[in-house]
């Protein structure tokens, strides 16, 4: 089982703030996850409409949305984040 955690406006779209999901084998990276979960349902179509906007963390790490997430505890998705 794999920890999902959502921020922002994603955990928003969603409706929750995280999931514990076991992936499919076919699910190796980052860009693969959003598309595996846009088939979960409307909220999660809609909140990950964009995947380019999407970043993503593997146990507290980022990651681009081309490497692994093989073997990861948590996952986090969320937007851009600016600041000052």
């Amino acid at each position: 089982m794999t920890k999902l955690v959502y921020f922002a406006w994603v955990r928003e779209r969603i409706g929750r703030a995280e999931d514990e999901l076991s992936l499919p084998a076919e699910v190796i990276t980052g860009a693969d996850l959003l598309a595996h979960l846009k088939t979960l349902g409307e909220e999660y179509e809609m909140a990950l409409a964009f995947p380019d906007a999407i970043r993503i963390a593997v146990n507290m790490e980022h990651v681009e949305h081309d490497e692994s997430i093989v073997g990861a505890r948590e996952i986090a998705l969320f937007p851009p984040m600016t600041g000052g």
